[in-house]
């Protein structure tokens, strides 16, 4: 079961990813950060009351809140980090973000396998490999370095404090509705300030509303892989989790050749191949 929750954790983040990606060629990153989990919020506020959630509150729900305060934060370092580029830098680069639950795993005391030890080795790699790395020297700037390690380190955060943040699932609705709220509060706060520092908060033709559907796919995509990956985390060791749910870029450089027809370079493919290897090494071992 944790091998399905992680995978499926991925192939969410994954597409939530592309469609975020897409959103943003049209409207402002803060805005589409803001108005999909808006709609999140909106959902999972609906789900705690239909379920009694809210008797779950308790001192786990600082786990949630905390992961709501960095989330946003890494979300936008990484979106500028990709506006500096270049991307076949930038992004295999945010793969590190799985050092940090996978850490954290180490020090509360699992001690994976030999055959998991490997496919951690060969899953990371693949996943690296399938963003694309630039391997011929490209122009880096040194804040879009720092940018992306920043957005590694808030995501592998999130990963961590998300999967302390229940132990149910009524509970963990609410720990991810309060994230999500958390989430709203942080982007909106800061889209307030961009406008004030005369930024655009919607594109020039005013509020996309045939873009909705796909806002709330990403939104919903999002917080559907939290869950997951909280599942994840529950149901076996948080170093095999960590990184199977990692395994999100080789779904968006997927979906990418899929629905935008672009051609995944050797080195893309090469990573697909050993990312899938080393989720097999994970699932046997």
């Amino acid at each position: 079961m944790t091998a399905f929750f992680a995978l499926t954790t991925s192939l969410l983040w994954g597409l939530a990813d592309f469609g975020g990606g897409l959103l943003t060629r049209r409207t402002p990153a803060l805005t589409v950060v803001v108005v999909s989990q808006s709609i999140a919020a909106a959902v999972l506020g609906a789900i705690v009351l239909a379920t009694g959630g809210w008797t779950e509150a308790g001192p786990r729900l600082w786990f949630a809140f905390a992961a709501g305060l960095v989330g946003p934060v890494a979300l936008l370092s990484f979106y500028k980090a990709l506006a500096l580029g270049p991307m076949g830098v930038v992004s295999p680069l945010a793969t590190l973000s799985v050092a940090v639950p996978v850490g954290v795993g180490l020090v509360l005391g699992e001690r994976p396998g030999l055959l998991q030890v490997a496919g951690i080795t060969v899953a990371v790699g693949g996943v690296v490999l399938a963003g694309g790395p630039q391997l011929r020297g490209a122009a880096v700037q040194r804040q879009a370095i720092l940018l992306t390690l920043v957005a590694a380190l808030g995501f592998g955060t999130v990963f961590a404090l998300i999967a302390e943040a229940s132990t149910d699932v009524t509970g963990l609705f609410l720990a991810l509705f309060v994230q999500r709220l958390t989430n709203v509060a942080v982007g909106g706060a800061a889209l307030a300030a961009s406008v004030r520092r005369g930024g655009a908060a919607l594109p020039d033709g005013g509020f996309p509303w045939s873009s909705l559907p796909a806002l709330a796919f990403v939104g919903l995509a999002d917080v559907a892989a939290n869950g997951t990956y909280a599942m994840a985390a529950r149901s076996g060791p948080v170093t095999v989790a960590a990184v199977l749910a990692s395994l999100y870029p080789v779904v968006t450089a997927l979906a990418a050749r899929g629905f935008l027809s672009e051609r995944l370079r050797a080195v893309q493919t090469a990573g697909a191949g050993l990312a899938l290897l080393g989720t097999l090494l994970l699932a046997t071992g």
